[in-house]
């Protein structure tokens, strides 16, 4: 247990930012997965899910909480799908 009060400051701070943090991830799992159940529906459906899902990655990636080629690999995966989908 932290003793300083610094320390004790620290550990509400790192609390506070972990839970922004798990919001922010939760959030990008939640709109990839829509993403995914889109892919079945429809190409429009589709579409606009595939622009709220690489929307949500680029705010991750400002907010810290993921990097920058993560995201746009994550990103690229995700049009590679939709492209393979609706080849043609």
């Amino acid at each position: 247990m932290a003793n300083s009060k610094s320390a004790k400051k620290r550990i509400r701070t790192n609390e506070r930012n972990r839970l922004r943090n798990l919001s922010i991830k939760t959030n990008v799992k939640t709109t990839v997965k829509k993403f995914l159940v889109a892919l079945t529906v429809g190409k429009d459906e589709a579409q606009l899910a595939l622009v709220n899902a690489q929307k949500t990655l680029d705010k991750a990636v400002t907010k810290g909480i993921m990097k920058k080629n993560t995201a746009s690999r994550r990103k690229s995966r995700l049009t590679v799908k939709f492209n393979k989908t609706f080849a043609a």
